[in-house]
């Protein structure tokens, strides 16, 4: 693995790129860094990079952004964390900034049917191949692919993804402690990487001000384990019906925009903070619920060579490191059944996931889905949803 320091241009370049195109919420976001940290690249390790990705699974916050400013930490340090997670961030910020002012101006949103008809399945490839590659090393034996099947069991059944995370490597703790045939060795403290919240909040109000802006999406963005796609709960929670700030209607239309603009999820919180205060508004949310994932990296990123030192911590650390893949698995199930909708899009997966084997950049092939979905929609090429 690479070694040498990554220039931080390198590192803004890579991730505005992948913050512009990662299109498929973090599943994706997290398979297309995966193909450019390491196996293009190779700055890190497969191994490294799932324990970096299991670290995010144990934090609050939005995963694949976390994962990028863990990968800046990895190859910058505090200069990288920075640069990374920002420049992840600022494609998507900006594209729903231009939302929200559209939809201010207009009182409607773009309609982006035909992109996502094309970039979907090519989103479905990225993350199976991401899959592929990194299944053999996170279920490295049998008891591990056990481990897998059953949290993708529990799952389904409907159990909450944390508990199933941390009942995973609980599972792996104490079978390494079965093991053990000296009791002697020190295990760090993993209290810094468990859930952490602030408690400060807004006043109510009708039209909110900047400051209780940034503390409401602050506290969100302190709190929210999982995907992006459980904003909508908190979202509703605090804007609809605690505080009144935004209709049904609004917040549907808000979750829309960040499921139809690239990059992670959470930029949702920038079009809410458009549409009640302006480009500033849009600033100041986009702020607060970022902010908590850079702080959690910051504290917990120095702790896992550590934890990988220990034998016992390293044994937790498969164990969440297998369940994130299983997890990973599960969505990609469910992003397949909602992006593979005919023949025709099953075809456009299946080529994009045979032009990944001949190692075509990913990028290219979103630009290729994309134009795919514009030529579905302007000559009826197939069925748009």
């Amino acid at each position: 693995m690479s070694q040498e320091a990554t220039p931080l241009r390198e590192l803004a370049l890579l991730f505005l790129r992948l913050g512009t195109t990662a299109f498929g919420g973090p599943a994706a976001h997290i398979a297309m860094m995966e193909e450019e940290v390491v196996r293009r690249r190779q700055w890190l390790s497969p191994q490294r990079f799932l324990d970096l990705l299991g670290a995010t699974q144990l934090i609050p916050g939005p995963n694949s952004t976390e994962l990028a400013i863990h990968i800046g930490w990895e190859r910058r340090r505090w200069a990288g964390l920075l640069v990374a997670g920002v420049s992840f961030i600022l494609p998507a910020m900006l594209l729903t900034s231009l939302c929200g002012y559209v939809y201010v101006r207009f009182g409607t949103l773009p309609s982006a049917a035909w992109l996502l008809y094309g970039v979907k399945p090519v989103m479905v490839a990225i993350v199976v191949q991401a899959l592929i590659g990194l299944a053999p090393k996170a279920a490295s034996n049998l008891r591990l692919r056990l481990v897998a099947l059953a949290v993708v069991t529990l799952v389904a059944l409907g159990v909450h993804e944390l508990w199933v995370l941390f009942g995973a490597g609980a599972f792996e703790l104490l079978w390494s402690l079965r093991r053990e045939q000296r009791s002697d060795a020190a295990v760090p403290s993993l209290i810094p990487l468990l859930p952490l919240a602030t408690t400060a909040a807004a006043a109510p109000t009708l039209l909110p001000s900047l400051s209780g802006l940034f503390w409401v999406f602050a506290k969100i963005g302190s709190v929210l384990f999982g995907s992006g796609y459980t904003l909508l709960a908190f979202l509703r929670a605090d804007l609809v019906t605690r505080y009144g700030w935004l209709t049904e209607v609004q917040l549907v239309d808000a979750v829309a925009v960040g499921q139809i603009t690239p990059g992670p999820v959470f930029t949702t919180a920038t079009f809410i903070g458009y549409v009640l205060r302006g480009p500033l508004g849009a600033l100041v949310a986009t702020a607060g619920i970022f902010l908590p994932a850079f702080v959690f990296v910051a504290l917990s990123g120095p702790l896992i060579p550590r934890i990988r030192d220990s034998a016992r911590a390293a044994a937790f650390l498969d164990g969440v490191n297998v369940a994130s893949l299983a997890l990973m698995a599960v969505v990609t199930a469910q992003l397949g059944r909602a992006s593979i909708v005919d023949p025709v899009t099953a075809g456009l997966a299946l080529l994009a996931l045979a032009l990944l084997y001949y190692r075509v950049n990913s990028t290219w092939l979103i630009a290729g889905g994309a134009l795919f979905g514009w030529l579905a929609q302007r000559f009826g090429v197939a069925r748009l949803l």
